[in-house]
């Protein structure tokens, strides 16, 4: 499939690895491009409209600003201001937003929100993170790999992911799979990743090399790996949960013992943010010589570029 025929950016697993590829690349073009003095307006005259029902840091910023250095705009529009699902629904908010703007990234609860939005508009729609799964996220987080390791190819390499079956591990388990890299997912018995997202990538594995592994043993799961990557315990709309998954999870800390048990001195530690310093991950990793939780941030910019460009360009 060529990258022209892709429209949304709903999930990576509706992305073939060549078009994945080639955003990849144009990402380091860009953000290149952008550290010689800035990147052209290729989207001058477009606007992106961006829905948000869930707060945000990275995904609200690196979107308004990878828009205007790109030469276009974006218009925040607060959960108070449409209340998407409730106020009005999902499909007359599509419709109406797309006589009105080039583009829809959207930030919500339920995918759900995020499919009718791509069913009703007329426009690209972008998910900006819902329950289920985080795609604008795990591509950024392959760009900074390709860029950690001096543009290599990603194949072969191990990403170990601990912590919960989350909607950025099942991001991570698309992204991997797509490029031929081994994933662990190392959760609590209870907390794996949906089996038909599992089922999924170890098909996207099959066709290119990589591998897709479950375990609930922290120790085993990092034991040679490239990648630990972690993310909170308690994701927002979990709060009621939160002291129980402190309890169970406590044994799946990111801590320095952990990240030793690799074996691997050029092991890196990665965490998509906000980070809940001292369960999930400890100071002194996410601040240690192993982390590159910062570019990641960072990144975050330049992955949304390729993806805004590709789709709006």
């Amino acid at each position: 499939m060529n990258a022209k025929h892709i429209t949304d950016f709903i999930s990576l697993a509706d992305i073939p690895t060549d078009v994945l590829w080639d955003w990849l690349r144009t990402a380091r073009a860009l953000k290149e491009e952008w550290r010689a003095g800035g990147n052209k307006p290729v989207l001058r005259g477009k606007v992106l409209g961006m829905v948000f029902q869930k707060p945000s840091l990275r995904t609200r910023v690196s979107f308004d600003v990878a828009m205007r250095h790109l030469g276009g705009e974006a218009l925040y529009l607060s959960p108070q201001e449409i209340r998407l699902g409730e106020r009005e629904t999902v499909p007359d908010v599509a419709r109406v937003l797309s006589g009105y703007v080039h583009g829809i990234m959207a930030r919500v609860f339920a995918h759900e929100h995020i499919l009718q939005l791509a069913e009703y508009a007329t426009v690209p729609v972008i998910n900006g993170l819902s329950d289920f799964n985080h795609p604008a996220q795990a591509f950024s987080d392959l760009f900074t790999l390709y860029e950690h390791w001096h543009w290599q190819d990603l194949a072969g390499r191990h990403l170990v992911f601990v912590g919960d079956g989350n909607n950025v591990a099942h991001s991570l388990l698309y992204a991997c799979s797509k490029v031929g890299m081994r994933i662990t997912v190392c959760t609590p018995p209870g907390y794996e990743p949906r089996p038909h997202v599992v089922e999924e990538a170890r098909g996207f594995a099959a066709q290119t090399g990589g591998e897709v592994r479950l375990t609930h043993d922290p120790q085993d799961a990092v034991r040679g790996a490239d990648v630990i990557y972690t993310d909170v315990w308690a994701s927002m709309g979990q709060e009621a949960e939160a002291e129980e998954r402190r309890r169970i999870f406590r044994p799946y800390q990111v801590n320095q013992a952990l990240v030793e048990a690799s074996g691997n001195p050029n092991v890196v530690v990665m965490h998509c943010l906000p980070a809940h310093r001292g369960e999930e991950i400890t100071d002194e990793v996410i601040e240690g010589p192993h982390s590159i939780v910062f570019p990641q941030a960072h990144n975050r910019l330049h992955g949304q570029k390729a993806i805004l460009m590709k789709l709006l360009g």
